[in-house]
């Protein structure tokens, strides 16, 4: 198994156990809401078969021992999720921003033209990548996403995002790679991408530059002492 593969496997995997721990827990609510329902309509027709009752005395009395669950990281579930259903749009117009030579690249605002030319020349070390050939429109989506979001996570800076050139699409059109284009122009973590040299895959991938940790790290503590 290729390294892309293998990296689209973890994250079919790891979207499999965010969605199943979800579900599980949802269950569990729903379970515990239709026994506390039970007991309470039980009480209720013990009270009725019984009638009035004088209560003892409580003396020396044993208050019932009751086993806490452990809480569940809803919240760690709920922002696990939304990477995964992370909203890209297939609208937006990313090929307007690619410079029109003959490599398409993309720069963020703000980012200078030498950081493309050193991306060409391979300046910064692939350090991971993901296979998106062959994949249906919103499974790639929602892999990219993941993988971008991870990759920030573990600090890497330079990825390469495999798309395939569209020889197996409808008439032969790159729709995938299209695709690709306008949704790495949408996320904020995304400084730079240019279409990636032969020895890397040529016109059937990209070379993508990420944010790097510091940056992020240094923006995220200015926002927090504003």
């Amino acid at each position: 198994m290729t390294q892309g593969l293998k990296q689209f496997a973890d994250l079919k995997i790891l979207a499999k156990q965010i969605k199943e721990r979800a579900a599980q827990e949802r269950e569990a609510q729903r379970l515990r809401a239709i026994a506390a329902q039970r007991q309470r309509e039980e009480a209720n027709l013990f009270r009725l078969a019984v009638g009035a009752v004088t209560p003892l005395k409580d003396d020396n009395r044993v208050e019932p021992f009751f086993i806490t669950p452990q809480p569940v990281a809803l919240q760690y579930l709920a922002d696990e999720q939304a990477a995964l259903v992370e909203s890209l749009s297939d609208e937006f117009d990313a090929l307007s921003l690619l410079e029109t030579d003959q490599a398409l690249s993309y720069t963020r605002p703000g980012v200078g033209p030498e950081v493309v030319r050193r991306l060409r020349r391979g300046h910064w070390v692939i350090q991971d990548e993901l296979d998106l050939h062959g994949l249906r429109r919103d499974d790639a989506r929602e892999s990219l996403a993941l993988f971008l979001r991870l990759a920030g996570k573990r600090g890497i800076r330079c990825v390469r995002i495999i798309h395939g050139k569209g020889h197996g699409s409808v008439n032969k059109e790159p729709v995938l790679k299209n695709m690709v284009f306008r949704w790495l122009a949408q996320k904020q973590e995304v400084m730079a991408f240019c279409v990636a040299r032969a020895a890397d895959g040529g016109a059937g991938a990209l070379v993508v530059l990420l944010q790097g940790q510091t940056r992020q790290h240094q923006r995220h503590s200015a926002h927090d002492h504003v």
